[in-house]
């Protein structure tokens, strides 16, 4: 890593200049390439407007799950306990792959049973590479925005999509 002052070369990774002992750290902060990056990186997840959750109790129906995602046009509901804490989300996605052909009298088992238990989260104050890299990385679709265990809202793939659109 070339030091900014000095030029000294130092190895990666080095906090200090071995020669002029600037601070380097800095450096080691990913930089912005064009303004799309940089409206990802210094954009709070909250400014997406994160929709309101939509909750059920892990006890609730498959039937009633899927007419409350129905019902509000979305593509997943989140569970939660009786204190209001995220226990797990059930989407499309599982309604697909782990619902649909695989369970006879599916519609009256518990929610709890097909959900995906313990789901990854962003905090509103995340940027929103950070959600994008945890939708990529688990290959979700939406992410539950959540403070204290309790849920604040949900992003979805959308949600990114017309972020990334705004800003092109």
């Amino acid at each position: 890593m070339m030091c900014p002052v000095c030029g000294y070369d130092n190895l990666p990774g080095e906090e200090m200049c071995a020669s002029c002992l600037q601070p380097l750290t800095q450096l080691d902060e990913p930089q912005p390439r064009d303004p799309l990056s940089e409206a990802l990186m210094r954009t709070e997840v909250r400014e997406l407007r994160p929709q309101k959750p939509i909750t059920v109790l892990p006890t609730t129906s498959v039937r009633d799950a899927i007419r409350r995602m129905v019902e509000f046009s979305i593509g997943a509901v989140l569970v939660v306990n009786e204190s209001g804490q995220l226990v797990g989300i059930f989407s499309e996605r599982d309604v697909l792959m782990r619902v649909v052909g695989l369970h006879e009298q599916f519609e009256n088992l518990p929610v709890s049973l097909f959900m995906t238990p313990n789901p990854e989260g962003v905090k509103d104050d995340h940027s929103v590479l950070f959600a994008v890299h945890k939708m990529d990385a688990g290959d979700y679709r939406h992410l539950p925005v959540v403070r204290d265990c309790k849920p604040l809202g949900v992003i979805s793939a959308r949600d990114i999509l017309r972020f990334i659109t705004n800003h092109l």
